[in-house]
C-alpha cells in the first residue's frame, strides 16, 4: 500500500475513532484514554527501556482511580455528606488530592524542559525514567479527563476543541516552517523545525481559537468577550507549550535512538507521536481552568 495512503487512512480512523468516543458518553472518552494511557506508558517503557507491567499497573489503577472518583465525586459528595452530616469535607479532599497532582505534573514539567535543554545530558537516571512515566505520562491522561469537564460537567467541546488547536498549530507550524522557514527552533532536537514555522503555528491556532469560540462553543452574548479570549488563550498556550512537549518527546527519542515511539498507527508512528503535545499542554489547560474557576 502507498505509504501517502496508508498515513491517510490511520489517521482518518484516528480521528473518527477520537470523535466517537468522546461525543458518545463520558465512559467512552474515559475508556479510550484509559487504552491510550496503557499504549503510551509501554511505548515510553520502551523508549527509556525499563520494565512495563509494574508501571502499565500502576498507570491503570491510578487513572481509574482519580477519574472515577473525580467523575463521579458530585453524587458520593452529596450521600456521604448526608450521611456523615457534613457540607465540604469531601469535596474538599478531592480538590486537595487535584493540587497534590497538578504540583507533582508541573514540577516533573519543568524537569522536562530542563532535560530538553540540557545537551549534555544523554543518559537518564532509573530514578528519573519512573518520575518522568508519573509527571510526563500518566498525570497528564487524568488531566485529560479533568479538563473535558471544565469549571462545571461534562463538555465534549472542550476536549474537541482542545484537539483542533493542536491540529491547527501543528499543521500550520509544518506549512509555514516549510513554505518560509529559515531560522532553525532547536536544530539538534529536531532539525525540520524553524521559528518561522513555531510563530505561524501560533497565529493560526489564535485564529482557530476564535473561530472555535464564535462558531463551536457559541457563547451567550454576555459572555462573548470572554470566551474568545479563554480561547485564544487557550490557543497560545498550546502553541507554545504544545510544541515545547513536541520537542521533549523527540529527545526521548533521540537518546533511545528511534524514530517513532511506536508503530501501532502506520505512518504516523506510536500514541506518544500522536499525543506528546496534547499530553505536556493538558496539566496547564487544566491550570487555567483553576485560575478562571477562582476569579470567577
Amino acid at each position: 500500500m502507498n505509504e501517502t495512503l496508508k498515513r491517510a487512512i490511520s489517521g482518518a480512523v484516528y480521528i473518527v475513532l477520537l470523535l466517537v468516543s468522546i461525543l458518545y458518553s463520558t465512559e467512552t472518552f474515559f475508556i479510550l484514554f484509559g487504552i491510550f494511557l496503557i499504549i503510551a506508558i509501554y511505548e515510553f517503557c520502551n523508549l527509556v527501556q525499563i520494565h512495563k507491567v509494574f508501571p502499565i499497573l500502576f498507570g491503570t489503577i491510578l487513572y481509574t482511580t482519580v477519574t472515577l472518583f473525580s467523575h463521579y465525586n458530585k453524587s458520593t459528595t452529596e450521600n456521604l455528606n448526608h450521611i456523615f452530616n457534613t457540607k465540604f469535607a469531601f469535596t474538599i479532599n478531592i480538590e486537595t488530592l487535584n493540587i497534590i497532582l497538578l504540583v507533582i505534573c508541573l514540577v516533573v514539567s519543568l524537569k522536562c524542559i530542563l532535560f530538553l535543554f540540557y545537551d549534555n545530558i544523554q543518559k537518564i537516571s532509573n530514578s528519573s525514567k519512573y518520575l518522568y512515566l508519573l509527571g510526563y505520562i500518566i498525570l497528564p491522561f487524568i488531566f485529560i479527563t479533568k479538563i473535558s469537564f471544565g469549571v462545571k460537567d461534562y463538555n465534549p467541546k472542550i476536549i474537541i476543541g482542545l484537539f483542533i488547536l493542536v491540529w491547527t498549530n501543528d499543521t500550520f507550524a509544518y506549512i509555514v516552517g516549510k513554505s518560509i522557514g529559515k531560522t532553525k527552533l532547536l536544530e539538534k532536537i529536531s532539525p525540520k523545525k524553524t521559528v518561522e514555522g513555531f510563530l505561524g503555528g501560533i497565529i493560526f491556532a489564535v485564529l482557530a481559537g476564535y473561530l472555535i469560540s464564535k462558531y463551536y462553543i457559541k457563547a451567550s452574548p454576555e459572555h462573548s468577550d470572554r470566551s474568545i479570549l479563554i480561547w485564544t488563550s487557550i490557543a497560545v498556550i498550546v502553541g507554545i507549550a504544545g510544541t515545547i512537549g513536541d520537542l521533549i518527546e523527540s529527545k526521548f527519542k533521540r537518546i533511545a535512538g528511534v524514530k517513532d515511539s511506536g508503530s501501532i498507527m502506520p505512518g504516523h508512528g506510536g500514541i506518544l507521536d500522536r499525543l506528546d503535545s496534547v499530553i505536556f499542554v493538558a496539566p496547564i489547560i487544566f491550570l487555567f481552568y483553576q485560575i478562571l474557576n477562582y476569579v470567577s
